[in-house]
């Protein structure tokens, strides 16, 4: 076949319709199409080779047991568990890939190498799974993500680990690296030498300060927190006048955890004028201060309140939440923590106050104001005495033993139910302690048992498949068989709590063997 139609003839003809070539019926020239195909892909000149890319790292971690293997494929492959609000029965095996990765990490697998992509693919999806599924993946993540764009992540979050990095103790060639490497590797190096000797780390910031970029300044202060300690105040005092005002902020913070600080009593003295108690009628008086001087600004108080606060509240609570509670009692005639708290606050002024002692609680991680705070489980008062919402209540309980942060709630939800607990629930260590499992099942068998309706319970449900422990599957086999609907539930309620039953034993019962097959031999 001859043709005397060029390439871009057959491409307009195309775009503008065949009826402007009446000459040539539409057929033809598709049959011009298919030659001038032919044509150009044997015309094409091969590229020029490229070198292969150098081989992978070696993973020298034992790699997984052949079940382990199985059900790495499967959670990756397997989308079951319902779609829309009615999951069905079937187990969500997606979220239950953190949970397995943390395991497999725990115990020192290396991934199978054909599962590498699928893992790098569900990570780019899902940003809480890179740093686990990364771990996981290993030096071959690296190697991979340079040959897939799609997984540049693994570039972005790995820079400076696959380094080799100069022992803490080698003095010379870590002052070099800190002097020549790159950001990256900077930051591994100054995060090494502080865990080694947190002396020499500030150290060597402190000889490259005055020559750094703001946000690298920020990036290297921050590095302080592992190891903070009182021979650190020195150099943060210095950093309160900084340029940036980020790095103003995180050094006055940081000196704020150093209760032996200068700045922490600077902050504890203007707090504690501020404070005082009206003995003839036994309550908390306040006197918020009435400018923020330059002095208050340099020790991290920030002057502008934020949108519909007044500026001596703002002012005020800054105060109190960088003073060192153990100031306080001075203040009240020795009286402790839950004495403190009980004391009634004159004017407008309880929640201010009690909130900025809740913050100041949680930044110095104090086991006795937390515990002030929270009061009792019992209360009627579902945000407690001192904390003025739940969510000040779950980060109070952070601050507690595990095994008393679960006891806690426990008794919290057997007092209040599970409406007012998903966030406390989700300050609790996995798998859940045995009281507050059960404390959990107990209270949504009597949601179901009263016609409750089922939907508003989804979330702490998820939660109870990821955290409940798996050993409780046994408890609830009274729970999976179907109910007759108590008079005035919601129709279709009582299949839903049926079906979210089943899905959560099937669940402990996966994750049962998923922990099985996990176990070194």
């Amino acid at each position: 076949m001859t043709t005397t139609t060029t390439w871009d003839d057959l491409v307009s003809a195309a775009l503008l319709g065949t009826e402007r070539r009446p000459d040539r019926p539409p057929l033809a020239l598709l049959d011009e199409a298919a030659v001038h195909t032919v044509r150009r892909r044997a015309g094409l000149r091969p590229a020029a080779a490229t070198a292969p890319p150098d081989r992978a790292e070696d993973d020298p971690r034992p790699p997984l047991p052949a079940a382990a293997r199985q059900r790495l494929a499967l959670l990756l492959t397997d989308r079951s568990g319902g779609t829309g609000s009615r999951r069905g029965t079937a187990p969500d095996l997606l979220e239950l890939l953190p949970q397995w990765l943390a395991t497999a990490n725990a115990h020192g697998y290396a991934p199978p190498p054909e599962l590498l992509p699928a893992l790098l693919d569900a990570a780019r999806g899902r940003t809480d799974l890179r740093p686990p599924a990364l771990t996981f993946a290993g030096p071959r993540a690296r190697w991979l993500a340079r040959l897939n764009p799609d997984w540049k992540f693994a570039l972005r979050a790995t820079q400076g680990v696959g380094a080799v990095l100069p022992a803490p103790e080698e003095s010379e060639q870590v002052r070099l690296r800190w002097e020549e490497g790159l950001f990256a590797e900077r930051v591994a190096l100054l995060a090494s030498v502080r865990a080694h000797d947190p002396d020499a780390a500030r150290a060597l910031l402190a000889g490259t300060w005055g020559t750094e970029r703001a946000e690298d300044r920020l990036m290297f202060l921050d590095s302080l927190r592992a190891g903070l300690g009182d021979a650190d105040e020195p150099f943060l005092e210095r950093a309160l006048s900084d340029r940036s005002r980020n790095v103003r902020a995180t050094a006055a913070e940081l000196l704020s955890a150093l209760p032996r600080s200068a700045l922490a009593a600077r902050m504890a003295d203007r707090a504690l004028t501020c404070v005082a108690l009206d003995r003839a009628e036994g309550a908390i008086v306040v006197e918020a201060p009435h400018e923020c001087d330059a002095g208050m600004e340099r020790d991290g108080v920030v002057a502008k309140p934020p949108a519909g606060r007044g500026e001596r509240a703002w002012w005020f609570g800054q105060l109190v939440e960088a003073a060192p509670l153990d100031r306080w009692p001075g203040r009240f005639g020795g009286r402790g923590p839950e004495e403190i708290v009980a004391l009634p606050v004159a004017g407008d002024w309880r929640g201010e106050l009690h909130a900025a002692w809740c913050r100041a609680a949680v930044r110095q991680r104090d086991i006795a104001w937390s515990r002030a705070l929270l009061g009792a489980p019992t209360a009627s008062d579902a945000a407690g005495p001192g904390a003025v919402s739940l969510a000040e209540r779950a980060k109070l309980l952070a601050a507690l033993p595990g095994a008393e942060r679960a006891d806690w709630v426990a008794e919290f939800i057997a007092a209040h139910g599970l409406s007012e607990a998903f966030q406390l629930l989700g300050v609790c260590g996995t798998p859940w302690a045995r009281p507050l499992g059960r404390s959990v099942v107990d209270a949504l068998n009597i949601a179901r048992d009263a016609g409750s309706y089922p939907w508003s319970f989804s979330g702490v449900m998820g939660l109870a498949e990821r955290c409940l422990d798996p050993e409780e599957v046994a408890r609830l086999d009274g729970l999976t068989a179907a109910v007759e609907e108590p008079e005035g539930s919601a129709p279709g309620a009582g299949g839903y709590w049926t079906e979210a039953f089943q899905r959560l034993a099937g669940t402990l019962r996966l994750r049962r063997a998923m922990r099985d097959e996990l176990a070194p031999p």
